[in-house]
């Protein structure tokens, strides 16, 4: 065959092969993401005439509904949320004039009954009308309200986790929004004070103080550059890479244990311990835990922000290779900025003997029957730390509840596991002038651990130990039934 023939056909061939490809591409494996495009219009405009199915809590009250309007050609359905802004964050919003988002958007194939194509193409063959299937969370309503009244109008972000099962018992930013209002009301909220349409808890990027001396102390303990027993000497004051760091009550506490440390919340005895241990060691305990990428939660990639140091200047991610004062970070300084869902994964982890479970906000997928289609299958994330490890940082973080900075967040009759933080963000213009950045992570029981929490408070004078403690004793404390 001539040789022109034969490169002519080959690269029809490969042509061809590109052109298929793309195809594929485009109808089958990107399909849901296009489909959720809010600038591709025409699957929006025609899911409006499919009834699409309710959300629900995990004692099943309505989250979000469709309400029928008009008939024959002119149906449409219209989302409406009995909660108000409740559920602002996470749920988020569905409408055709602006598309859908956060949790309405991650699962709009299975809100419009598209994510059975086979399914869908039959009851098309039948005539069948499409209906959506409603989805279960395990949000708790009680829990979820009393955090948004606990935060009192405050900015800030409150998680709960179930750390066997990853499932997302409570999930609240504030401020949020009344996702009623979207059609009417987006270009205002877009621009409005305090960023409502912003979901803190997983977007909201913050310096995350003293509660990432866990990971630290993680960190070294499993590693074995520690064991529990071991002292470090821990004046008041240090130098750090030629700058003072100091002890928070400014007190030299001696040759003391990590137990100690945690206790007391110690930064010359952490500061010390991360040059010890070093940033390679560091950063693989990080990323085990979750940093340095966007949480693997049931919500838009977008819609997701990623813990770990960042060149503020610039926007972009440290690593290990780059310069980093490992002795700040080790204490949650440097550039450090985590996610609370970031913080409450961490809480999470320990709580369940070292592995970390993926979080999941949707809980139960049920046809328009009620007949249950598929349930939320826990699925391991990684497993980051050893159970004795973890034994050994719940032992220590008990303290800090019992005797140490956390004593608000005790329960009465139930062991709590926990570490507070306090970060100083004096500069921060939105605080007009308040200073800190109130943190508290923690679990209960602590010896059987349901419950793991994170919760957060923006712009105040407080600390962690008397701002975010109490938030979460409250909600551990209704999600237990106590």
């Amino acid at each position: 065959m001539n040789a022109r023939i034969v490169k002519l056909f080959a690269f029809i061939g490969v042509m061809f092969a590109v052109l298929v490809g793309f195809t594929s591409y485009w109808t089958v494996f990107d399909a849901n993401n296009l489909k959720n495009e809010r600038v591709n219009k025409r699957p929006l405009f025609a899911a409006q005439q499919i009834k699409r199915g309710r959300i629900m809590t995990a004692d099943g009250k309505i989250i979000a509904r469709s309400v029928r309007h008009g008939s024959g050609a002119s149906l449409q359905y219209v989302r409406r949320y009995p909660s108000g802004s409740l559920y602002g964050h996470p749920i988020g919003y569905s409408f055709a004039e602006m598309g859908n988002s956060e949790f309405e958007a991650y699962h709009n194939s299975e809100l419009i009954g598209d994510d059975n194509e086979f399914r869908s193409i039959f009851d098309e063959l039948r005539g069948k009308k499409p209906v959506g299937n409603d989805i279960v969370t395990s949000l708790d309503a009680d829990a979820q309200q009393a955090a948004v009244d606990q935060l009192a109008g405050r900015a800030g972000a409150v998680v709960a986790i179930e750390p066997s099962t990853g499932r997302i018992r409570t999930l609240v930013s504030q401020p949020s929004f009344d996702p009623n209002t979207i059609p009417d009301d987006f270009g205002e909220l877009q621009n409005a004070e305090g960023s409502p349409l912003y979901a803190a808890a997983t977007q909201g990027q913050y310096p995350p103080g003293s509660t990432f001396k866990l990971v630290t102390a993680a960190a070294a303990l499993d590693s074995g550059a520690i064991t529990p027993d071991e002292t470090i000497n821990s004046p008041a004051s240090i130098d750090v890479q030629g700058h003072p760091l100091k002890n928070a009550d400014v007190t030299d506490y001696g040759d003391i244990n990590v137990t100690t440390a945690l206790t007391h919340s110690v930064n010359t005895y952490f500061a010390q311990l991360g040059e010890d241990i070093g940033t390679g060691t560091l950063e693989d305990y990080m990323g085990k835990f979750g940093f340095n990428a966007k949480p693997q939660i049931d919500l838009p990639d977008g819609q997701l922000s990623i813990s770990g140091v960042f060149d503020q200047e610039n926007d972009t991610l440290l690593t290990g290779d780059d310069p980093i004062d490992v002795g700040r970070l080790a204490i949650g300084q440097e550039r450090l900025l985590a996610t609370p869902i970031q913080m409450a994964e961490v809480a999470a982890t320990i709580a369940n003997g070292g592995k970390l479970m993926k979080p999941r906000i949707w809980d139960e997928v049920r046809d328009p029957d009620g007949r249950t289609m598929k349930n939320m299958d826990p699925d391991e994330q990684s497993n980051v730390i050893s159970g004795d490890t973890a034994d050994e940082l719940t032992e220590a973080m008990k303290d800090v509840v019992n005797e140490g900075t956390g004593t608000a967040a005790a329960l009465s009759g139930v062991d709590v596991a926990g570490k507070t933080g306090t970060a100083e963000v004096p500069d921060q213009e939105r605080c007009d002038g308040l200073p800190n950045q109130a943190w508290f992570v923690g679990f209960a029981p602590a010896d059987d651990p349901q419950i793991a929490v994170a919760a957060t408070v923006e712009c105040t004078d407080g600390e962690g130990g008397t701002v975010a403690a109490p938030i979460a004793a409250q909600i551990m404390q209704i999600l237990l039934g106590e």
